[in-house]
């Protein structure tokens, strides 16, 4: 993207061309070179503009463009740094509208667990779909409008709520609370009913492949949690290439 110090008054279109005019071709230093370039120069530019509209485009360029498309850019770069935190916020936005009743459900469960992160991430309570949605939206934007290390810890206080509503269906799914009559609920959420037969070895099998798929991907969060809250860090510190 040129340089332009001016104050736009029109939205600036980000196409997937000017995206991709920072990828660089295969040489994984040009790529990496490109990754920073591309994210500074987004950001900076983003932060710069007071058009609302140039901010819209800016956090829902994945709902037109797809997500790949940042991708290429930025999902290789080293997790602390400005490429590897903002592609880590718009995967977490994708994943959130592509699977909002899901993370509605785990919110829910793990909100009372980690109350210090409900808090940070400010969801409303309750959380619903729209709201789970909405708080997504509105951290993304203000990594553009306000103060781009409270956006990163935001989303990281979101994946640790997340991540324990996983940890606590999973224990709900062990074998020996799960049950045959219940198993098509495993994927909500909800604790299963008590049941009074035994589970048979195949349920068993299941349950305990389900809650270690969940517990995997709990920590999994709770790992880029880590990552946008170091990155944080080092956006206070000045110090976030």
């Amino acid at each position: 993207m040129p340089e332009n110090t001016q104050r736009h008054h029109k939205p600036v279109k980000f196409s997937t061309e000017k995206f991709e005019l920072f990828e660089g071709g295969n040489d994984p230093a040009t790529l990496n070179l490109a990754a920073h370039q591309s994210a500074h120069a987004i950001v900076n530019r983003g932060r710069a503009n007071g058009d609302p509209q140039v901010t819209e485009r800016l956090v829902s360029f994945t709902d037109v463009f797809g997500l790949e498309t940042i991708a290429r850019m930025w999902r290789h770069a080293p997790a602390v740094s400005l490429p590897g935190a903002l592609w880590r916020m718009y995967a977490l936005r994708d994943t959130i509208r592509r699977n909002t009743e899901k993370i509605a459900r785990f919110y829910e469960r793990g909100m009372n667990t980690d109350w210090t992160s409900r808090v940070v991430s400010g969801v409303a309570n309750p959380p619903t779909e729209d709201e789970i949605v909405a708080t997504a939206n509105q951290i993304l934007t203000g990594a553009y409008t306000g103060e781009l290390d409270i956006a990163l810890e935001r989303f990281a206080a979101f994946c640790r709520v997340i991540a324990a509503g996983q940890q606590a269906t999973a224990q709900a799914t062990e074998p020996g609370t799960y049950s045959a009559a219940t198993a098509h609920m495993r994927q909500d959420g909800a604790r299963p009913a008590p049941s009074h037969s035994a589970p048979s070895a195949e349920v068993k099998a299941e349950a305990a492949a389900r809650a270690s798929s969940l517990r995997k991907r709990a920590h999994a969060l709770v790992g880029t949690a880590v990552e946008l809250e170091a990155a944080a860090a080092k956006w206070r510190a000045g110090t976030l290439d």
